[in-house]
């Protein structure tokens, strides 16, 4: 059985090069950090708390999405991104083994660092911080200190902004993802743009995706087949169905040898247009940057905080894979799953 959050205290864990900070979410590889979703740090952080034991996928799906549905592909797909944050690769699974038909477990033992030695390490790591930062002081010129005053002015003025605007959505409301609109004529963007786009926004601890099972169940209510593509107009009959609040509908197209990415939230009960961002990229090979950039985007202009963003928003060429071709058999594979 798993045991509740609120019964923990301080935590700190080790295993192989890794060292695991709970309360703060930071995972560290020699010191290094580790760029990780709160999704997949959450299923690393049960797994680590059970080691070396096994934690089936219903008991890790309770513990990473309480009271929510979700298929197991969701789950499948953080394990994928998880895997590959920790340098795993396909052939040689060294941290997370797949137990087949039940779930997953750490292969190392954690080690959990004592409660006494805790204060060491904060200690140590705080003083070491101090050290560089006196040596940083000494080097800098009188006229740095202008530049840095400005930006905290400027950044104070963006602050401000941000908090006296009107927020397009709120943390409750639930989203769901129209297939992309592809006017390029090349089906390697079929599926897998929306495939990125999902991952891209399953790092938001702001937005809430309306899994995919839940469409196709409304599909099948709707007398759909599950498998329906999910146009803009059947993606916002889905939304007022579930209770959901708004709708992204995505786009792709030709513009000479340019390609012109779209994204747009609308509220799917009134129609109103929540926000609309366009982006371009020079080829084919950058429209997976262009896409990440227009989320990034998006996730400001409706309601996200700043802080959260710069936190949660690993690219989507390391969050996945940088080639095209890969992620489109990987949404294929996850559409068959």
């Amino acid at each position: 059985m798993l045991v509740s959050e609120s019964k923990r205290g301080k935590e700190l864990y080790e295993f192989g090069p890794f060292r695991l900070d709970p309360k703060r979410e930071i995972l560290l590889r020699a010191g290094e950090s580790v760029p990780l979703t709160s999704k997949t740090f959450q299923i690393l952080l049960v797994l680590v708390r059970h080691s070396p034991e096994l934690v089936t996928k219903e008991e890790l799906m309770r513990a990473v999405w309480p009271e929510t549905f979700v298929g197991e592909g969701n789950l499948s797909r953080n394990i994928f991104m998880l895997r590959k944050a920790l340098g795993e690769s396909p052939q040689e699974h060294r941290y997370i083994l797949t137990v087949p038909g039940q779930g997953y477990r750490l292969a190392e033992t954690a080690r959990l660092v004592p409660e006494q030695n805790l204060e060491i390490v904060t200690t140590d790591h705080s003083t070491a911080n101090h050290s560089r930062l006196q040596r940083q002081v000494f080097k800098t010129r009188w006229w740095l200190w202008v530049v840095i005053a400005g930006t905290l002015a400027l950044a104070a003025t963006w602050l401000w902004f941000f908090a006296h605007r009107k927020t397009a959505l709120t943390n409750k409301d639930t989203i769901v993802l129209a297939d992309f609109a592809n006017s390029t004529g090349d089906p390697i963007f079929d599926g897998t743009l929306r495939q990125g786009l999902a991952v891209q926004l399953e790092q938001s601890p702001f937005l809430n995706l309306l899994s995919d099972d839940r469409v196709q169940q409304t599909l099948r209510l709707m007398d759909m087949p599950a498998d329906a593509p999910l146009t803009a107009g059947l993606a916002r009959e889905v939304c007022e169905r579930t209770g959901s609040v708004a709708v992204l509908e995505g786009s792709i197209s030709r513009l000479g040898s340019q390609y012109v990415l779209g994204l747009r939230a609308r509220n799917c009960r009134t129609g109103e247009i929540l926000d609309d961002e366009l982006v371009q990229a020079a080829r084919k090979e950058d429209t997976l940057n262009a896409l990440s950039r227009l989320v990034t985007r998006l996730r400001g202009k409706v309601g996200e905080s700043l802080s959260t963003i710069k936190s949660r928003d690993v690219p989507l060429a390391e969050a996945t894979t940088r080639s095209l071709e890969a992620l489109k058999a990987y949404s294929i594979g996850y559409k068959v799953l």
